[in-house]
């Protein structure tokens, strides 16, 4: 059966996968409707495989940002398509995920990874894919890198804190590297080829 892709500004269909839950040392799953159900953002973060090499600095760094995502309302899931077990093991052997208490995911079909057009076919793994849900379920933020090049969880931060800020705003928009408590744009026939006044006024 052939999946369709969910693009940015439609609404992500409902998913499920079985997890390892760092937090409580057990297995689990997670499911985008309870996500939506408890009010939340999902922010899916893809990355190749368990055991590997830049991975690890990414989970980490990730793990660095958890907290300032959980105060955003975030459910961080961690996708790859290795198994639940291999989750447990890494996250308790590698040293760079000892911080890492998100939800690992295990998207062993690929199905979800097909879903966001994350699947790699020749490879059987995910691309380096960030998407960010809002809790109506709509796709709002799609990033997508090659196999050879690691993300930055500050920027997924300051995504997200724009992502908010706009939810509860939705006549303004963000303009680049907003972060909050700086000016934004109430797009408008005042300020069409006019926008310097308004960011440096």
């Amino acid at each position: 059966m052939e999946t369709t892709l969910v693009s940015v500004g439609s609404i992500v269909p409902d998913f499920e996968m079985e997890t390892y839950e760092p937090s409580h040392g057990d297995f689990g799953k997670v499911s985008l409707a309870d996500i939506k159900k408890a009010g939340k953002w999902a922010v899916l973060v893809f990355y190749p495989a368990d055991f590997t090499f830049v991975c690890p600095t990414e989970l980490a760094d990730l793990a660095d940002q958890q907290e300032k995502l959980a105060a955003l309302g975030a459910h961080v899931v961690a996708v790859s398509t290795d198994t639940k077990f291999a989750h447990m093991v890494w996250r308790n052997t590698e040293g760079l995920m000892k911080n890492v208490k998100y939800t690992l995911a295990a998207d062993t079909t690929g199905a979800v990874s097909r879903l966001f057009g994350v699947y790699d076919s020749g490879t059987g793994l995910a691309l380096r894919g960030t998407f960010i849900i809002n809790p109506e379920g709509k796709l709002v933020s799609s990033e997508v890198n090659f196999y050879n090049v690691g993300r930055d969880a500050g920027e997924l931060v300051r995504k997200m804190e724009a992502n908010v800020h706009l939810m509860a705003n939705p006549s303004e928009a963000c303009p680049a590297k907003w972060t909050p408590g700086a000016k934004t744009l109430k797009p408008g026939k005042d300020i069409v080829g006019n926008v310097a006044s308004v960011v440096n006024g």
